[in-house]
């Protein structure tokens, strides 16, 4: 018999107090129960409304996760940061980069004053010449102790000299650009906006201080002369200097002394035969002789302006600004815009310049042509 807290039939099974605990499993809790999409009506609400028995229940709308929400958030905020730095952000638009400018080009040929001299041996000709302390090829070329700028380093300063140094080597000292008609070697140091400005002028040469084929590089007519001579004398300087933020300069101002000789029985155009004493023909065929034979000196000086922006030194390529060229002994009857000709050994000019000038002096020549000073000429 139970106790007076237990129901007449006793405990029931899977109550407190004993026994398997058989439908533990299936009993629900209150979040299950409220989360259930069907609810029965009371007994007062199904006579009042004459409902059915269940109602359909709105299903409960469950919020974001923390997680979800905090990423919602940081979307959002670099969104919006992304927009306001878009509007008003700290550092100033970059400007364009300033198109490369053409190359500007001036050929001045130096007439000689008389005969020009000449010997058999270029050794002679050089000893007794300005040039005879003068260094050969690109010992001439020697590079300057390299400074750091405010805005380049040491590094970039000796890649802008030597880029310089290396057209100046390629378009002066080359023997397939001097007398081969080779052009690739210089036009590969070139800033991609210059090389049409370069094929044009090899295209279609002019003297009209843009398109001079010789303001790029040094070059003669292979069919009139050949190099005596490969051991170039060179002497000059380069400078380097950083002319904003973004642009360093290099100045070169170089002076070359070639030897040459005639090829064959060809003259150089423009120019007078040597001749002996009226009346003896023999004399006037020996003069032609000798002078085929000899070797003569021809001086080019060059002052070159590079420029150089960032693009530049890393591609190893060069703008070239300024080329500023005397050359001599020359005759101003020829054009010397597309090739150099050279007077050689024995020959005169048709005409010559307003004045004397000495490529191996420091000033710059002002007439479009002039005369070769007689102390820029071998002893001989």
């Amino acid at each position: 018999m139970g106790g007076p807290g237990d129901p007449p039939e006793g405990t029931p099974e899977g109550g407190p107090g004993g026994g398997d605990d058989e439908y533990r499993s299936v009993v629900f809790d209150e979040s299950f129960v409220r989360a259930a999409r069907l609810q029965e009506f009371s007994a007062q609400e199904r006579i009042t409304d004459h409902a059915p028995a269940v109602r359909r229940r709105q299903p409960v709308r469950r919020g974001l996760s923390r997680q979800a929400l905090i990423l919602v958030v940081l979307i959002a905020v670099a969104f919006g940061t992304a927009i306001y730095m878009g509007v008003r952000h700290p550092y100033q638009t970059p400007t364009a980069q300033p198109t490369v400018e053409p190359a500007r080009m001036t050929v001045i040929p130096l007439a000689p004053q008389g005969r020009v001299p000449g010997h058999s041996d270029p050794e002679y000709l050089y000893a007794h010449s300005p040039a005879a302390q003068y260094r050969i090829g690109a010992e001439g070329i020697p590079l300057p102790a390299s400074r750091r700028t405010a805005h380049f380093s040491d590094g970039q300063v000796v890649d802008a000299l030597m880029t310089a140094k290396d057209y100046i080597v390629r378009s002066s000292l080359d023997p397939g650009v001097l007398t081969g008609g080779q052009v690739r070697p210089v036009r590969v140091l070139l800033d991609a906006d210059q090389l049409d400005q370069f094929d044009e002028s090899f295209d279609r040469p002019a003297a009209d201080g843009r398109h001079a084929p010789t303001g790029w590089l040094v070059r003669f007519d292979p069919a009139a002369l050949e190099l005596a001579d490969d051991r170039i004398r060179v002497q000059g300087t380069l400078q380097a200097a950083e002319t904003d933020a973004s642009t360093l300069e290099v100045t070169a101002d170089h002076t070359f002394v070639y030897a040459l000789r005639p090829v064959g029985k060809a003259g150089a155009p423009g120019a007078t035969e040597p001749t002996g004493a009226p009346g003896a023909a023999g004399d006037k065929a020996g003069d032609r002789a000798r002078a085929e034979a000899e070797v003569s000196l021809f001086t080019v000086r060059r002052e070159l302006h590079f420029r150089f922006d960032r693009d530049d030194l890393r591609l190893h390529t060069a703008q070239l600004v300024v080329s500023y060229v005397q050359a001599g002994p020359l005759s101003c009857a020829e054009d010397s815009a597309n090739r150099l000709h050279p007077l050689l050994a024995g020959q005169t000019a048709k005409a010559g310049g307003p004045a004397g000038t000495d490529p191996y002096a420091t000033g710059s020549a002002t007439a479009l042509c002039g005369s070769l000073a007689i102390s820029a000429q071998p002893k001989v």
